[in-house]
């Protein structure tokens, strides 16, 4: 990554990282599935099988994100809703299957790893302003 020049080169491609981040998800699902009677024994092992189930909630949205930027170019981002709000319902469902208070450690852990792949993504690739905000700006510097 070369900020001077403000280029970046991605360590996979779109497909590639779509494709490991898929693969990722479905091994992190067969795992709670495959562990489900550890992982509702105990309070800690349901916080834990929540916190996989956000793992799997990050997998899924770069999965899902990479599946839009392979089908609709370099300038797609992941939107509230539909992408972020899908991503994060299966995920919540994914946990509940194993316990229904590995769903709610789950949404918690879901939404504090998404405010800090924002943040990651804002410092990466800088803040975008919307269209409406920039034309405002540029209307008073005419004045």
């Amino acid at each position: 990554i070369e900020r001077a020049t403000g280029t970046f080169t991605m360590a996979l491609t779109s497909g590639s990282s779509g494709s490991i981040a898929l693969i990722l998800c479905v091994l992190t699902f067969s795992m709670m599935q495959l562990f489900k009677e550890q992982l509702s024994a105990g309070q800690l092992n349901t916080i834990l099988g929540g916190f996989v189930g956000s793992w799997f909630f990050i997998f899924l949205l770069t999965a899902v994100g990479n599946l839009g930027t392979f089908l609709f170019g370099k300038g797609y981002q992941a939107r509230i809703f539909p992408e972020i709000l899908f991503c994060v319902l299966v995920s919540v469902v994914a946990s509940a299957t194993v316990h229904r208070v590995c769903a709610t450690v789950c949404l918690i852990f879901s939404l504090i790893a998404l405010y800090y792949i924002n943040q990651l993504s804002q410092k990466t690739y800088g803040q975008i302003k919307p269209k409406e905000l920039v034309a405002k700006t540029s209307k008073g510097r005419n004045k």
